[in-house]
């Protein structure tokens, strides 16, 4: 009698249960959004640099023997000699991870993406980026770059939330190889860094929109003490061959120098502009604000190279604004700000691949005489007033006159920045590609040149020639063994030591000109995906 009672309860408690299971709505809610069987959500690649270097240039300060960035003789202690020689091998990984859950249909993504790099032998069991080779490693140096949300509320549009890649082009930076950001748009000579804030994109077939903002510094939360940016950018196809874009950029700096890089600072008065090569408004002690923007426009022809064998790219782009400094009377006009740069660049691709052409590659950037004495900057502001460095023109096709993209820890350019510290800078690179073995064995020659618009205190106009080389083997796809090497010769700029812009032009004395730079390194990359 109790095995049949205990037999009809188990019934009845089965029972039960499959008609809970059957009424519950949750379940049936998701009965076709829950995949069957397991898909690929997430994804992985990473790009891994190892490079062996060595040059006549270095940092002379014990404390820059990681991570160093700025101008070549500028405040970051960098300078050439010709009896010492730096020797050093560096690594990087980038690895980025995408999390795309089929939950949501491809319309909601996480992305994420970090940077570790060190240089062999430098140290280990302690804490910090851009370090942590030595023997026995277990250095806490992994730096994020990217932490962000894709969502695609419809087809073509995108919102970006969270800290995100903040590039002076149309284009999707998500979407997009990183050389055609390079090659597009502004080139990143304004902007091309990460930055935390909002964006929203419309890509169409024959056309892209984006409007942004973003949070530089968040200072005290109660305060109207922060730096805010607003972008709006947007491109459009004239026909197949030609599209034009153009853009605003707007900084509001309330900040007054406060935050920013390191003990370095940030903004129009502070000390970062002395390493990054950037104009330094030299109000003193006195508290500032700067509200800043930029009215540019940009074309391409044959951007992809698809089409013919002529591309062409060029963009023109005029920074203005105000600044204002407080006195115990009240706010007093600081400077008034209104300088332009413009670029030309052409290829032609007179052989079978990518890698035969012929490039020319013009910049200008306006300068000013006399500083902010006048109470008027005539000259360049680019972002690399507030990072270090968010500024990157890394595509002329210099190595050591102008930014190269071959970099891991050591960035110390003659021009790191495009108004070349507010003296401006008129410069042509000419660039020779042969693909000996198509798609195999590349051999380039190059060359550049660069004169300043205002000359500095007892120095000329020449900044300095450059000639450099390369030799590329790609061992596979995105994987490739290179070797490089660049001289510069330096123009009578460089007699100059005139601080009124920011650290000494030569970083020493005036007359004493500085030892021509070279450099060599074979670069090991390959992009894992």
């Amino acid at each position: 009698m109790m095995k049949s009672i205990t037999h009809l309860f188990a019934i009845c408690l089965l029972t039960c249960s499959l008609q809970s299971v059957a009424q519950n709505p949750s379940i049936r809610y998701f009965e076709h959004e829950i995949p069957k069987k397991a898909n690929k959500e997430l994804q992985f690649f990473a790009f891994y640099i190892n490079q062996g270097v060595t040059s006549n240039f270095y940092p002379s300060s014990e404390f820059l023997r990681g991570q160093v960035v700025g101008r070549l003789f500028g405040k970051n202690t960098t300078t050439t000699s010709d009896t010492a020689m730096s020797v050093y091998i560096e690594q990087r990984i980038i690895p980025f991870f995408i999390y795309q859950p089929n939950l949501f249909n491809g319309r909601a993504i996480l992305r994420a993406s970090f940077e570790i790099d060190w240089t062999w032998g430098d140290v280990a069991y302690g804490t910090g980026g851009n370090l942590g080779g030595a023997v026995s490693a277990d250095q806490v140096n992994i730096q994020t770059q990217n932490i962000e949300l894709e969502l695609i509320p419809w087809r073509g549009w995108t919102v970006n939330l969270g800290l995100q890649r903040m590039f002076d082009t149309p284009y999707n930076p998500y979407r997009t190889l990183f050389d055609k950001m390079t090659q597009t748009g502004y080139r990143l000579a304004y902007f091309g860094t990460d930055a935390v804030g909002i964006s929203f994109r419309h890509d169409r077939d024959f056309a892209r929109y984006k409007i942004g903002y973003y949070k530089f510094y968040e200072n005290d939360i109660y305060r109207d003490d922060d730096v805010n940016m607003f972008e709006a950018i947007a491109e459009t196809a004239v026909n197949n061959k030609w599209k034009l874009g153009g853009s605003i950029y707007y900084v509001r700096d309330r900040s007054e120098g406060k935050g920013g890089v390191s003990i370095l600072g940030q903004g129009l008065n502070s000390l970062l502009n002395e390493y990054n090569g950037t104009f330094k408004f030299k109000f003193g002690a006195d508290p500032y604000k700067a509200d800043v923007a930029w009215l540019g426009a940009f074309f391409s022809r044959n951007t992809d190279y698809m089409l013919d064998r002529l591309h062409l790219t060029g963009f023109f782009n005029y920074n203005l604004g105000s600044a204002s400094i407080r006195k115990p009377t009240g706010w007093e006009k600081g400077a008034d700000i209104g300088g332009f740069a413009a670029n030309f660049k052409t290829v032609y691709r007179y052989g079978q691949t990518l890698d035969d052409h012929v490039k020319l590659d013009l910049i200008y950037a306006s300068g000013d005489d006399n500083g902010i004495n006048d109470k008027k900057y005539s000259g360049v502001m680019t972002g690399n007033m507030w990072g270090s460095p968010a500024s990157i023109f890394i595509s002329s096709g210099a190595y050591i006159l102008m930014p190269h993209g071959n970099v891991v820890n050591r960035y110390t350019p003659a021009v790191a920045d495009m108004s070349n510290m507010g003296y401006g800078l008129s410069a042509a690179t000419l660039t020779f590609a042969r693909s000996v073995i198509p798609h195999r064995f590349t051999v380039k020659v190059g060359g550049a040149t660069a004169f300043s618009n205002s000359a500095p205190l007892a120095g000329g106009s020449y900044i300095g020639s450059e000639a450099n080389a390369a030799l590329i083997y790609n061992i596979g796809t995105f994987m490739s063994l290179e070797l490089h090497g660049a001289y510069m010769w330096l123009g009578d700029f460089y007699d100059s030591a005139d601080e009124r812009y920011g650290a000494a032009v030569n970083g020493g004395t005036y007359g004493l000109r500085p030892v021509n730079p070279w450099t060599t390194f074979i670069v090991y990359k390959w992009l894992l995906f």
